[in-house]
């Protein structure tokens, strides 16, 4: 399967500020980026925009936009790369199709090959039973 490139004018970008501990710094710099991607709107095939919409990602707001917020990083250019790979590995994994998978039975020779491990295994059990005292 084809990896799918999404252009920049179909995601927008906002930098917000990042949670958690960081002291003074985390209360003045915008290192957060927040990302926004309406799949409707997008160029994106028929097919995949359905199959995007119908996945169930906590994610995905009822308009039918993408958000994902970026904010492992320090700087602001390293979660904005961050949100960006996450966006194409969303888009790409919903592209991929898993192949049908058919039902097969097992052969006669594994099913008798599988009963005598089990018998086997059954014998050795037995033997770590308590020895009997002679007198």
């Amino acid at each position: 399967m084809m990896s799918i490139h999404i252009p920049e004018g179909e995601y927008v970008l906002t930098a917000i500020r990042a949670q958690g501990a960081g002291g003074q710094n985390v209360n003045k710099v915008s290192s957060a980026i927040h990302l926004r991607f309406d799949i409707a709107a997008s160029s994106l095939s028929p097919w995949l925009k359905q199959r995007l919409l119908e996945s169930p990602d906590r994610r995905l707001t009822a308009e039918g936009v993408l958000v994902l917020k970026a904010q492992q990083y320090r700087t602001q250019e390293a979660n904005k790369k961050d949100a960006v790979m996450r966006l194409h590995a969303i888009v790409n994994a919903a592209n991929h199709v898993h192949p049908t998978r058919y039902a097969t039975r097992p052969t006669r020779a594994s099913q008798k090959r599988r009963v005598a491990d089990k018998l086997q295994r059954g014998a050795i059990k037995l033997g770590r039973g308590r020895v009997a005292n002679e007198v």
